[in-house]
């Protein structure tokens, strides 16, 4: 049975990482909300937690060993400050990990060291198609062998900062079989458009990807010429967001809460009155049930269990929810201010309702 008490090392972790949530990243959430940027030293900052670099043994470039449990509570605390700044901070780790826990051993010794070394670098995944039916386990983006390699075909949406990316892991259908490809930036036939405008993550910089014939040799191929598993990928991105939906919802809690007992109706605060006091009730248990299935899946996937996968898509599922319910509750208990953008639940709002739609934009 797993302990929910964390390490001395989580607990320092997760200590920075609440310290740069709320004294960096929040008060320039609504700033790089309506300028569509985020200060590039903010990222760095985040950077410099070293929530990735804990995670790659040092023979790699790292200076830990990978653990999904303490990357869903960093996670966490980092979407309680933004979440498109958790995002930015976060998007090496969607190229890095699934090359640490798929890749060779060449391809983790070639690909890793340029990741960690230093600062932070646009190395980034792209994964999510433009299909409203869009399925990580059946993609219509598409590999298929010639000769010595493969040549890619398809589109991908939502890929953050692929106009300055280093490199990119795309995934695609290879027989069927959701598999990951190594394309650096700039490769013949790959095209990123323009940036997209997005109901929330104004923040953070995504734009879409066309792939034609994208010729990729065999080594680019994530764990060589065998490929790989993807069901260890998918479930590290889909408890990866699950943590992320369950830090910015805490986050709307908690402001809600803050505000229900400090504004006064008919003499009383309303976090007296029974419906306000009974929604506030039912956000918190929600949120303290999703964190039980969020950490019960990334310990679940530390210990190489069969039905992890199964569990982060449950997590990820109850987490869209979760957030949805708790977000759209805080802009009604804040009534009229809850519209207004200088207060953050509008915001939250706008982004929990893309939970569902996150993943592959992070990875624990």
């Amino acid at each position: 049975m797993y302990s929910f008490e964390p390490s001395e090392e989580q607990r320092m972790l997760i200590d920075a990482a609440q310290r740069y949530a709320t004294n960096d990243l929040r008060p320039a959430a609504h700033e790089a909300d309506e300028a569509g940027v985020l200060p590039p030293a903010l990222i760095e900052k985040g950077w410099e937690l070293g929530v990735l670099q804990a995670s790659i043994p040092e023979s790699f470039g790292g200076f830990g060993e990978h653990s999904a449990v303490t990357g869903v509570l960093a996670a966490e605390e980092l979407a309680y400050g933004d979440l498109a700044g958790a995002l930015a901070a976060m998007v090496p780790a969607t190229y890095a990990i699934p090359i640490l826990l798929a890749g060779t051993d060449e391809q983790r010794k070639a690909l890793l060291p340029p990741v960690i070394e230093a600062g932070w670098k646009p190395y980034v995944a792209a994964f999510v198609e433009p299909h409203y039916d869009f399925d990580p386990a059946s993609m219509r983006t598409t590999a298929k062998r010639e000769g010595e390699g493969y040549l890619l075909a398809g589109e991908k949406v939502f890929v953050p900062f692929a106009d300055s990316a280093k490199s990119f892991l795309i995934y695609a259908s290879l027989d069927g079989k959701t598999q990951g490809f190594i394309v650096p930036a700039g490769a013949a036939g790959l095209t990123v458009g323009e940036r997209e405008s997005l109901l929330g993550l104004r923040g953070l910089p995504t734009f879409p990807l066309k792939l034609d014939g994208v010729k990729v040799p065999a080594g680019g191929r994530l764990g060589g010429e065998g490929g790989h598993d993807p069901a260890p990928l998918l479930a590290a991105t889909d408890v990866a967001v699950a943590a992320l939906a369950l830090g910015m919802s805490r986050a709307a809690y908690d402001y809600a809460l803050a505000y229900a007992k400090d504004r006064q109706a008919f003499g009383v605060p309303i976090a007296q009155k029974q419906a306000i006091a009974f929604g506030l009730a039912e956000m918190a248990t929600e949120i303290e049930a999703i964190r039980l299935l969020v950490w019960e899946a990334a310990w679940k996937i530390d210990k190489g269990k069969e039905d992890a996968a199964q569990a982060a898509y449950l997590a990820l599922t109850g987490a869209g929810d979760m957030a949805m319910m708790v977000t759209d509750r805080a802009v009604q208990f804040l009534g009229g201010h809850g519209y207004i953008r200088e207060h953050p639940v509008e915001l939250w709002m706008r982004n929990g309702r893309g939970i569902p739609a996150f993943a592959g934009l992070a990875m624990v």
